[in-house]
């Protein structure tokens, strides 16, 4: 499954946000951004690596779909104020952003990632999800092309098939 750029990218970094350790340091954020290839990425202190951290617990419900998706999402765009514009910065061709290049990372990302995650909602809610896997609440965007995804790697496929397995060989 292709989503746009926009929505897609924005929702992969959300996943990647509530899957990073709820004690990550500044460094670790920043460096999990340029993974993602956010750009641009700037500085977070202390204080705002907890504050991000903070809105990754926020974006977990909308993946595990125990909330009203429309509803929770609507509360954080209100929340971060967005004001869509068209950047071309670093280079790039012509793309979205939901807050201002001067902001904070720390804005920028909330505005980020709640934008695309609204995106992904609207068009394709189903390819939201948390690993089946019991054991493991890792949350993905489904971008297979029958969109049945149902863990979050290969690794806890195999897993699970495993323990199937072994389930029926016992019985």
């Amino acid at each position: 499954m292709h989503f746009n750029p926009y929505g897609g990218t924005a929702a992969q970094l959300a996943a990647a946000l509530v899957n990073v350790a709820p004690d990550s340091t500044a460094d670790d954020l920043v460096a999990m951004l340029r993974e993602q290839r956010y750009k641009p990425v700037g500085t977070l202190d202390a204080f705002q690596a907890r504050q991000l951290t903070a809105w990754a617990r926020r974006l977990e419900p909308v993946f595990a779909g125990t909330v009203d998706r429309v509803a929770h999402l609507n509360a954080l765009l209100a929340e971060t104020a967005a004001r869509p514009y068209i950047s071309t910065h670093d280079d790039r061709p012509p793309h979205l952003h939901f807050a201002p290049e001067t902001e904070t990372t720390l804005v920028r990302v909330r505005a980020f990632t709640a934008a695309g995650l609204a995106h992904v909602v609207c068009e394709e809610p189903d390819r939201l999800g948390r690993c089946g896997r019991e054991g493991c609440g890792t949350v993905y965007v489904d971008t297979s092309r029958n969109g049945r995804r149902r863990y979050c790697t290969t690794r806890c496929a195999n897993r699970m098939q495993v323990a199937r397995h072994r389930e029926r060989r016992a019985s």
